[in-house]
């Protein structure tokens, strides 16, 4: 077994449950949870981001699928106690409610500036014809709701790219999943072979967005994305 970190944060693959007192590290060997640790379970960042600085902590993820998710965070059950007790007096300090509303209402409002912005981005990418205007604006609002909110993990969200590419990116994957068979196919598993699949589609999609863009005529029985819009 290799020598276990005790000065910093160790990302580990949780066993089957996080009350195990072993986990499994990214290389597969097994660690046993020191004596006198515990797991505080996931749900309250604060606490979380306290901890953190106590200590030693291990964070216990859990990937299903594509996804990574936490299990929680092993540490000296005497530093989480500490941790929620430093907490909960912060959170007990005059002022802080009111703190916290004013947080609240800045990240609402810069929320909701974001959604402006990014609805426009979607708008101006997809520079439909104005016979197709108000599917425009419909298509618009659907990825808005899908890709925008806090939490979403969509590209919308990423603030590594610029907004237009966001737009661009986050149309093509609404499409794909909205007008193709891709939630039901079966995709062998082949390295490089999701991504082909996925670049095939997104040809298919840009197909049909270039006849919204010229104004052309559309079967709206037959559109996969007229179809998508009822």
């Amino acid at each position: 077994m290799k020598e276990q970190p005790q000065n910093q944060t160790l990302l580990v693959t949780a066993s089957p449950s996080p009350f195990h007192r072993f986990v499994w590290d990214k290389q597969g060997v097994r660690l046993d949870i020191p004596e006198g640790w515990d797991c505080l379970k996931p749900g309250d960042a604060a606490v979380t981001k306290t901890l953190k600085g106590l200590g030693p902590t291990w964070t216990a993820t859990r990937k299903k699928g594509r996804k990574v998710f936490s299990d929680g965070v092993w540490a000296p059950a005497e530093n989480i106690a500490e941790a929620k007790r430093l907490v909960a007096e912060k959170r007990a300090a005059p002022g802080y409610a009111k703190k916290r509303e004013s947080d609240l209402k800045r990240r609402e409002k810069k929320q909701a500036e974001y959604e402006v912005s990014f609805n426009d981005a979607l708008l101006n990418w997809l520079n439909f014809h104005p016979r197709y205007q108000a599917e425009a604006e419909q298509l618009a609002q659907l990825i808005c709701a899908h890709a925008v909110p806090v939490g979403s993990g969509t590209v919308a969200r990423t603030e590594r790219i610029p907004i237009e590419d966001r737009a661009s990116a986050a149309v093509i994957a609404w499409m794909r999943h909205a007008t193709t068979a891709y939630d039901n196919m079966h995709i062998p598993l082949v390295k490089g072979r999701r991504r082909e699949v996925r670049r095939e589609l997104a040809a298919q999609s840009k197909k049909i967005l270039s006849t919204y863009r010229q104004g052309r005529d559309v079967d709206r029985d037959l559109c996969p994305l007229a179809r998508a819009l009822k």
